[in-house]
């Protein structure tokens, strides 16, 4: 364990990697976070705060838990293309979900101007979303 980090309960694993302790036990049923070994009080250390704030962070990007999965098992086989390659398949299914919710966007942007400059009848707003 790092020197950096001192030895951390399940709860103070939890609170710095910003997530709650049954999120870390969903980690270790997923076997994306490993056991502590040994009796008593289960200790973590920095390399298992990593791999939280890691998981944390390409949750944060999209990615599913099997992606992370897959991610953490190229880890350790260094195999960059694939990394790669996984990298742009969340870049393109981000794109697609941006392209969705900025035409959302739009159109719920129309409906706004359109219900403020109306002075009679029913809102475009509360009709849009009847059809």
């Amino acid at each position: 364990m790092s020197s950096t980090v001192p030895a951390m309960t399940i709860s103070e694993l939890a609170r710095a990697g910003g997530v709650g302790v049954e999120t870390v036990r969903y980690y270790h049923r997923r076997a994306l976070l490993e056991r502590p070994r040994g009796e008593g009080i289960h200790r973590y250390g920095a390399a298992d705060l990593a791999r939280l704030r890691f998981i944390r962070g390409a949750r944060g990007a999209g990615f599913s838990l099997d992606e992370i999965a897959g991610l953490i098992a190229l880890d350790a086989t260094d195999d960059r293309a694939r990394a790669h390659a996984i990298a742009r398949e969340r870049i393109a299914a981000l794109d697609a979900q941006i392209a969705i919710l900025t035409a959302a966007r739009d159109a719920l942007s129309r409906l706004a101007d359109e219900c403020h400059r109306g002075a009679a009848g029913p809102c475009p707003i509360l009709t849009a979303f009847e059809n």
